[in-house]
């Protein structure tokens, strides 16, 4: 007798059972709004709360199209009756406004409850920011696809089919390219996957995934619309891109698409996931500031607000000989593009600037900053001797904790030498976080022209992406 489906107010006949392994079951309980149900062995859900891109088209290992449809792996049910009614331009707007203030105030805030909270030594922030966000996300937006840790998993919904069934003949095969990559098998290799986007593991990548759900599912592509590449699928695509800076040749080979459709995959997940982590007040409270601050900094300064340092991005040479001259750094004997960046002492990355032409100088990119308006009177900025600078931060008592200059001066007295050489073990901070963004291919060789126009934007990816990363600053450091 046939199953119906186990989705409330649903008459439908079931076809998909429950799947084997417990954490995907548990997202697809928590789904259909009964997480206190227990699946029997035939336990049905039907198949109109599954989206078309949840489907396996073609076998993960060939690339050969398949006659019958089977769902993925990674596969969560995400259509129903409460998700299905139509959202406005101005409704979805307001749910990203209020997506991006939860987000803060879970970041920021969470620390500050009315209950005494001991601090764990080993507590990352950036980490804590990941998964605020990703709870937050899930409370506000029903429409969430929770999509759980992958593993390798047997195939599941296939038992009753033979190969015979499964696959098209030879014959009929001729015009089907074999797919070299597999983001279902890159998913189950966190080797792999810390190789081609930089996430550590299948969590981090579910978690960055989360962050920029429901409102990936509703894009507006830049040239044409994307049919037949899953959400996952394109993610991996702006990942790959970054981290490994493949051409989008290459990477349209490697997932059986054309040149053309993954370049309007990558530039329109540009814009858009700028779009909304720029949503994303990252600028924590004095408090909290100093609530993470490793025990150094609160010993020998504990004023800090942020570290701040400059950093270059090689880009094609321009045609244009002004934009030449604006974009020569001498510095580095070659264009760039330059942003201002800054950390917590604790490690969160929290400023980003725009960026400017490789010619202009750090005092310029300061002075265009927003850093005189986001510090409190008495904070203190840890920066290198080129950011000479006091005089901009004067009038409102904020100090600029630099090195001494040398130049004119044959000997230091020994309490200066110490001092500029605390500031060196203690700015060495953000020099290893502005590395750790540089991880990302895509900023290490000169972006090419057709990327230039965007540097900015994936700039800003690269330095947010490192906030999903484990902390590399130790927190438990001596003096």
């Amino acid at each position: 007798m046939p199953k119906m489906c186990e989705v409330p107010y649903c008459k439908e006949i079931g076809a998909h059972q429950f799947p084997k392994n417990a954490e995907v079951k548990k997202m697809w309980l928590k789904a259909i709004r009964r997480q206190n149900f227990k699946p029997k062995k035939n336990s049905r859900l039907c198949r109109n709360h599954f989206l078309e891109t949840d489907y396996q088209k073609t076998s993960i290992y060939t690339g050969n199209e398949h006659q019958h449809r089977y769902l993925k792996k990674t596969a969560v049910p995400s259509v129903f009756a409460w998700t299905t009614k139509g959202i406005s331009q101005e409704g979805q707007a307001r749910e990203e406004r209020l997506l991006a203030r939860n987000i803060k105030k879970a970041l920021f805030e969470q620390a500050h409850t009315s209950a005494p909270i001991s601090r764990p030594e080993d507590l990352n922030f950036a980490e804590e920011f990941c998964k605020q966000a990703l709870d937050i996300a899930s409370e506000q937006c029903s429409q969430v696809l929770d999509i759980a840790s992958e593993q390798c998993l047997e195939a599941e919904n296939l038992e009753d089919l033979t190969p015979a069934h499964n696959f098209k003949s030879v014959g009929t095969q001729t015009s089907v390219m074999l797919k070299i990559f597999s983001t279902d098998l890159l998913l189950t290799d966190n080797e792999s996957l810390m190789f081609y986007t930089g996430l550590e593991s299948y969590s981090k990548f579910q978690l960055v995934l989360n962050t920029l759900l429901p409102m990936a599912n509703n894009l507006t592509y830049r040239w044409s619309q994307v049919i037949g590449v899953s959400i996952e699928d394109q993610l991996v695509i702006l990942l790959m891109k970054l981290r490994r800076n493949k051409p989008d040749y290459e990477i349209a080979k490697m997932f059986n698409v054309s040149k053309t459709e993954v370049s309007n995959i990558i530039v329109t997940w540009i814009h858009f996931v700028h779009k909304l982590w720029s949503m994303i007040d990252i600028w924590p409270r004095q408090d909290l500031v100093h609530y993470y601050m490793p025990q150094i900094f609160k010993d020998e300064s504990s004023k800090t607000r942020i570290i701040i340092d400059a950093t270059e991005v090689p880009i094609a040479k321009p045609s244009n000989p002004i934009s030449q001259r604006a974009t020569y750094s001498s510095y580095k004997n070659t264009n760039t593009i330059k942003f201002l960046v800054g950390s917590t002492p604790g490690g969160l990355l929290s400023y980003c600037s725009e960026g400017y032409g490789g010619a202009t100088s750090d005092r310029q990119m300061i002075e265009r900053s927003s850093l005189f308006h986001l510090c409190d009177e008495g904070d203190s900025i840890m920066a290198d001797r080129g950011f000479n600078v006091q005089d901009l931060f004067a009038q409102k008592n904020i100090a600029v904790n630099i090195p001494t200059f040398l130049r004119g001066k044959s000997q230091l007295p020994v309490a200066v030498l110490k001092n500029d050489q605390r500031l060196a073990s203690q700015r060495v901070h953000i020099e290893r976080l502005i590395g750790l963004t540089k991880t990302y291919k895509i900023l290490q060789t000169p972006l090419v022209s057709f990327y230039v126009p965007l540097a900015s934007k994936i700039f800003f990816i690269c330095f947010m992406l490192c906030n999903f990363k484990e902390n590399i600053v130790n927190k438990k450091t001596k003096k």
